[in-house]
């Protein structure tokens, strides 16, 4: 007999638990329950009695049609079910050996009273089925994936599929599998993922519309917690071996991105279009660009196209970072004029992309054009060119993470292409110039240190005008700004000015060499008394070795000598 008030205590407490508490409270009863009917059922099966250890089975797959869990909690659920139907299988598979007909056990577990534990029933036979070659596997395949459509719970029905994907994949008719032939052919096994996967995502996008609009937040994080249940349709599909560039490109892709586009779902679309860039190879992605680039724009607007472009550009890069004999079909295909189209419409002001992100998708279309062809300058200048005509609207946003990535941006080419052929371009100066003061001084910095690292020199006067232009930050102050604080970063700037004149100025000639002095020097005169006892001394030294080095060049060099006496 219970204790006066036992009752209200016990519901006083469940009533204060916690959501959290309540959902492994929940798990921890289902699993329970599935553990208890797997005993059974595992008795049944031992002592080899068909009708119970269906009926137990069917039992324990019952805690499945629960509603209570949430997505994380029902996956620990359906994988603690799926680890006791592994005995069932077994079991079936030796009836099978015994004699017993297969066929007669798929006609069986269709009495099965619930329809979530038939299907389940009917997946694990149908994989047994299959395996004993009674029936052709397109036959059970195709029977089995129509049967699942009568479970449209959105969760259940999307953990039923994942079930059918994972039972099915190593007996599908794929080329070179014992199940081709009367089994079938690797379209039939092509038709039977992508028919699961088509019902896998509307299943899945379904889950956006079930509840309240305030718990739509909780919706979109339990979603992406599921995504890769739809996901590893497309992995098993990029896996079989019968599926060519010919089929793919005719029906795989086709197929995949109708359903990516039709489903208008932000969540799902992302997803999967990464998943396709990702899973399928990078000669079919070579040869799919304007596929892809087509989907892309038909995409919803809140869609971030400009992380699945640099998906797409870092695979290719690396393709042809691999495999140079693919240079030329990238060439024939046209693939940098596609990207950078894409790109281009991807940072237009009517995409939704922010300034950041704007820069990082030219970074990496410079990167992938680095990558296919360095000596091409004319590439380079046109993607500076594109990026700047991109960002000059979005000016006032280049701050904090989209000038460090234009800084990034900036670098990039200075060794991929060389220094000096890099601040020689027409649209180089024109993208520093977005950049805010500190972020100008900062990539001062790193063009000397560049020029440093790698030992290049300027030869001429024009170049030197260049150089000293993209630096200016550190050679002088804007118009009208304050004479700068004289201290620590200011002094390792002007220290790297000096090593940059010291060892980078190096005219072909007495003449030339005096004519970029005189440049230098202009430059310098204009950056104040602070900046000139750092700049100064190394101009000096330099003067003084061309007086030595016009000396011993005999009379031919006097003019020189008199000129750098001037000087």
């Amino acid at each position: 007999m219970s204790r006066p008030g036992t009752a209200t205590g016990q519901a006083t407490s469940e009533l204060s638990l916690t959501p959290a508490e309540e959902q492994e409270k929940w798990l921890r009863e289902a699993t329970m329950s599935v553990k208890q009917h797997a005993f059974y059922m595992k008795r049944a099966i031992d002592e080899g009695n068909l009708k119970d250890a269906l009926k137990h089975s069917a039992a324990m797959l019952s805690e499945l049609r629960t509603s209570q869990l949430s997505p994380q909690m029902y996956y620990a659920l359906y994988m603690n079910a799926c680890d006791e139907m592994r005995y069932l299988e077994t079991y079936f598979s030796d009836l099978s050996r015994s004699g017993r007909s297969v066929a007669e056990l798929y006609e069986l577990v269709q009495h099965a009273g619930n329809i979530l534990p038939r299907m389940y029933l009917l997946v694990t036979v149908a994989s047994v089925f299959i395996s004993t070659k009674e029936a052709a596997a397109k036959d059970v395949l195709k029977d089995v994936v129509e049967m699942t459509r009568g479970v449209q719970h959105p969760l259940r029905g999307l953990f039923l599929r994942a079930y059918l994907a994972q039972m099915s994949k190593d007996k599908l008719p794929d080329l070179g599998s014992m199940y081709e032939g009367e089994g079938g052919s690797v379209e039939d096994a092509v038709e039977f993922i992508l028919q699961n996967f088509t019902e896998m995502n509307k299943l899945w996008v379904r889950m956006q519309h079930q509840g309240p609009v305030r718990l739509k937040e909780r919706r979109e994080k339990d979603r992406n917690e599921l995504r890769d249940l739809v996901g590893k349709n497309l992995l098993v599909l990029s896996q079989l071996e019968g599926v060519d560039l010919a089929l793919y490109q005719d029906t795989v892709l086709p197929w995949v991105l109708e359903q990516v586009v039709n489903c208008k779902d932000v969540i799902a679309q992302t997803y999967l279009m990464d998943a396709i860039i990702q899973v399928f190879p990078d000669d079919f992605h070579l040869h799919t660009l304007e596929a892809l680039d087509k989907a892309c724009a038909q995409l919803q607007p809140e869609v971030a196209v400009g992380g699945i472009l640099v998906a797409l550009m870092e695979r290719l890069a690396r393709y042809a970072s691999e495999s140079p004999e693919v240079l030329p079909m990238m060439e024939r295909e046209g693939v940098f004029e596609r990207l950078s189209d894409a790109v281009s419409q991807a940072t237009s002001l009517e995409a939704p992309a922010s300034t950041a992100e704007v820069v990082q998708l030219y970074h990496e279309l410079m990167k992938f054009v680095a990558q296919i062809d360095s000596a091409s300058l004319d590439r380079l200048d046109r993607v500076l060119e594109a990026c700047a005509a991109a960002l000059a609207p979005r000016r006032s946003s280049i701050t904090g993470k989209a000038a460090r990535e234009l800084t990034a941006l900036l670098s990039s080419p200075l060794e991929a292409f060389g220094v000096v052929a890099t601040l020689s371009l027409s649209s180089y100066p024109g993208l520093v110039a977005l950049l805010e003061d500190g972020a100008r001084r900062h990539m001062g910095s790193t063009i000397i240190r560049t020029i440093l690292k790698t030992g290049a020199v300027v030869t001429d006067q024009p170049k030197v005008e260049m150089l000293l232009e993209n630096i200016s930050r550190l050679v002088k102050d804007p118009e009208g700004a304050e004479p700068p604080e004289v201290d620590e970063d200011f002094e390792e700037e002007q220290q790297l000015v000096a090593r940059l004149v010291a060892t980078a100025i190096q005219g072909s000639t007495p003449e030339v060499q005096l004519k970029m002095l005189h440049t230098v020097r202009k430059h310098f005169g204009a950056g104040g008394v602070a900046r000139l006892r750092f700049t100064l001394p190394p101009l000096v030294f330099l003067c003084l070795k061309l007086a030595r080095e016009t000396v011993e060049a005999g009379a031919a060099a006097q003019g020189s000598l008199k000129k750098g006496f001037q000087f």
